[in-house]
């Protein structure tokens, strides 16, 4: 048979002639040219010697492992998607697979729903980019700016995570742009065409979480004047961000775990449960671990949700990227505002590189954002960025690491949380709405901590 020159070509790595047969009868009715090996030293020759688009392999193979062939991919052919197949029940091997950099993984018995679902969804993955080519937002707005080395280590990151379809956990403190590192995930996948919906599970009151999330039938309770999908249904085919995922109550995390496995949603009111596909990519400024271990998140879909964990860095570990990154706000805001274009002179660029940041980029966009809103020239100064540096501390607390080792640990955790909140207060005039926003906490949090540390604005 002469395929043409636009033919998937697909290598099936197993030694099982039953499911190479049935796997080659499948993907050739679905158009595909398949190659077939029966080892791992076969499926090197071919990858050698032919261009594949997608690779299918067994775990188990009689000269090694299918991490093996999944380790000389990603090393010869790191644009090649593969795909694992694992026997049942072997989940960690599935897992392993993921985080080693497969794109997905079928369980035996394979599924012909699920093997026909993953070849289009892998097929139609985006060519990868260069990691320096910057990533792009929609509209054209360019984020992850920075020739730092954790932005370079952390755009690589995106562009191989883009590459998989496993769950996602991305870590960091609050303001460090999580929601945009999730969005970038979903745009350079294989799900780029399909519906991203973020959800603040912190947001939501607890008596609405289970319509919110599953949705319900008209008639299912007082007020459901109609059919509503809800969260999972909406995101079906692309990608769902539970933002601050540690706020959820534990009832609703049984829940959303029992959805996650099965793959399976039932509206309020409806006595059928409808198939889903949904990539579940998680966030939260808390120490997940830490809230398993005080039994206030389960440990069961902590592992569901932690398949791979993307940690953003502080923006205070970039110093040299903060004013590329504040100049490409300051385009963007006056843009946005139909304002002469404005950029900040040395003094102030030098003032924001020494600044700490305990809201990161958030805190750099509220700064800049009040700057041009008090500032009438197109030339901003040390003097209009208003942003006042203690005296007797330059730098933030995180910066402060090492000059008080011989405190004990509670009275220098104090020193760190006390001098966090008083830079955030003095850059909000000690608003202290404004200055709990920066922090990532809440109003109330932010009053407890200040009367447990004796701060008081009445003696400011």
């Amino acid at each position: 048979m002469i395929y043409p020159d636009s033919t998937p070509h697909v290598l099936i790595v197993d030694d099982e002639p039953d499911i190479i047969e049935l796997l080659e009868l499948t993907l050739a009715r679905m158009g595909m040219h398949v190659t077939s090996a029966l080892n791992i030293a076969n499926a090197k020759a071919l990858l050698q010697s032919h261009a594949y688009q997608l690779c299918l392999t067994d775990m188990r193979l009689q000269d090694g492992s299918g991490l093996d062939l999944l380790q000389y991919i990603t090393q010869h052919c790191s644009a090649l998607p593969v795909a694992v197949i694992t026997a049942f029940g072997t989940t960690e091997n599935a897992v392993a697979a993921l985080k080693a950099g497969a794109f997905d993984y079928l369980a035996k018995p394979v599924s012909l729903k699920q093997l026909r679902a993953l070849v289009k969804s892998a097929l139609s993955l985006p060519p990868m980019r260069n990691q320096d080519i910057g990533i792009k937002a929609p509209n054209n707005q360019r984020i992850l700016l920075g020739e730092s080395q954790p932005m370079h280590q952390l755009r690589a990151t995106i562009e191989k995570l883009s590459r998989s379809q496993a769950a996602v956990y991305i870590s960091g403190e609050s303001g460090s742009g999580k929601e945009l590192a999730a969005r970038m995930i979903h745009e350079r996948s294989a799900r780029h065409n399909q519906p991203f919906i973020p959800v603040n599970c912190g947001a939501i009151p607890e008596n609405l979480m289970e319509s919110e999330f599953f949705g319900y039938k008209k008639g299912a309770f007082t007020g459901a004047d109609k059919d509503h999908d809800g969260f999972f249904l909406a995101a079906n085919g692309g990608t769902l961000f539970l933002d601050e995922v540690a706020d959820l109550p534990l009832a609703m995390q049984v829940k959303l775990l029992r959805v996650i496995q099965e793959k399976q949603v039932r509206k309020l009111g409806e006595a059928q449960e409808k198939s889903i596909d949904v990539r579940i990519i998680s966030a939260t400024h808390k120490k997940l671990g830490e809230c398993v271990e005080s039994g206030l998140f389960r440990q069961d879909l902590y592992y569901r949700l932690n398949v791979i964990e993307l940690d953003m860095p502080p923006l205070r570990n970039m110093r040299e990227d903060i004013p590329l990154i504040a100049g490409s706000i300051l385009e963007r805001i006056c843009r946005d505002t139909a304002r002469p274009l404005c950029r900040l002179d040395k003094e102030a660029r030098a003032v924001l590189s020494n600044y700490g940041f305990p809201g990161n980029v958030r805190e750099l966009e509220n700064i800049l954002e009040r700057t041009l809103a008090l500032c009438s020239d197109t030339v901003i100064g040390k003097k209009e960025l208003q942003l006042r540096i203690r005296e007797d501390s330059k730098s933030t607390a995180a910066d402060t690491i090492g000059t008080d080792r011989n405190l004990p640990l509670q009275d220098y955790l104090d020193r760190l949380e006390k001098d966090s909140i008083m830079n955030a207060l003095e850059q909000t005039r000690y608003n202290r709405t404004a200055a709990a926003k920066i922090l990532g906490i809440t109003v109330r949090s932010m009053r407890y901590r200040m009367e447990r540390l004796g701060l008081q604005l009445d003696r400011m």
